[in-house]
């Protein structure tokens, strides 16, 4: 669990981010899962946009999201959810 100041933090960085996924009207399908998980392979916060044609609340899709990716949830503002994972230790 990422403390609170941990979340100010990350929250600060993901501001310049731009959205590596947009979640539309097929909601949370294998392919968006596919694609933040590439995603996180090289990056340890990703932005993720919610689109009008999705019926879910975007809570709904933030915890779907981050149960299927193993991330936590950063932040949820307005259509934009935030979600961070640590990059994977790289074996020497």
């Amino acid at each position: 669990m990422l403390t609170g100041k941990e979340k100010r933090e990350l929250r600060s960085l993901g501001n310049h981010l731009k959205p590596e996924l947009w979640i539309g009207k097929e909601a949370v399908s294998a392919g968006s899962i596919q694609t933040l998980n590439n995603s996180f392979n090289t990056k340890e916060l990703v932005k993720v946009k919610i689109l009008e044609s999705c019926e879910l609340e975007k809570e709904e899709v933030a915890q779907r999201l981050s149960d299927q990716t193993n991330s936590e949830i950063v932040q949820i503002l307005g259509n934009t959810i935030l979600l961070y994972r640590p990059l994977p230790e790289q074996g020497s």
